[in-house]
């Protein structure tokens, strides 16, 4: 027994000076690591929301209009990274307030459009961090209706355009990222027949800039 108490002793005597200069030892605080960089590759949806204002022109009256308001919306694509370069296709529609209206004769004309989407292809380029500047382009579709009055009835069509644009991405997370974009969108032009003439033809185009903001999760 005593000689278990010698040999803790020597041990504590021994060990005494190590935890002194164990003491002195200056602090290291750990070494800071960057958040890892996104990868941007693979499916995403999302939601935007915008707003979006634009011109129709009318052949008979020889009137144009300033159709305007906000849209929102869903969006899905895919993006395909190489490097710092980003390649995808990106699709999606939205419901639209857009419309104007204005006196026209006797009556007044309106042109509205109610929902619009677009199908593009996206080039963007990811070196710097965690930002993705883009450039966009592809078709754009969606629902034209106009009216005049004095006619009581309305022609709508679905009609098929154009659509570029560019924008920026940033991802806030591993999987989540915000966006803002401009796009202009050309839909063309339709014959709107009696619901705007008594008769003949006459023609309605339908232009638009759209500013937008959007939140996606990429799986």
């Amino acid at each position: 027994m005593k000689t278990k108490t010698i040999l803790a002793g020597i041990a504590a005597l021994l060990m005494a000076p190590l935890a002194a200069h164990g003491a002195d030892l200056p602090y290291k605080a750990p070494a800071y690591v960057a958040p890892a960089v996104p990868s941007w590759s693979g499916f995403y949806i999302g939601i935007n929301g915008g707003y979006g204002w634009g011109e129709s022109n009318w052949d008979i009256p020889a009137i144009s209009l300033k159709p305007a308001g906000g849209l929102a919306g869903g969006t899905i694509g895919y993006n395909f990274q190489t490097g710092s370069w980003v390649w995808g296709v990106e699709a999606d529609i939205d419901w639209s307030g857009m419309k104007d209206s204005t006196a026209c004769g006797a009556g007044t004309c309106e042109t509205k459009n109610d929902w619009l989407g677009t199908a593009r292809a996206r080039i963007g380029y990811a070196g710097w961090n965690n930002w993705l500047p883009y450039i966009t382009g592809g078709a754009a579709f969606g629902d034209v209706k106009a009216d005049n009055s004095l006619s009581r009835t309305t022609t709508s069509k679905t009609q098929l355009g154009w659509t570029a644009g560019l924008g920026v991405e940033y991802a806030i997370r591993s999987n989540w990222s915000v966006k803002v974009e401009y796009l202009y969108a050309d839909l063309g032009k339709f014959d709107c027949g009696t619901a705007c003439v008594p008769v003949g033809t006459d023609d309605v185009s339908f232009k638009a800039n759209i500013l937008r903001a959007g939140l996606n999760y990429r799986f």
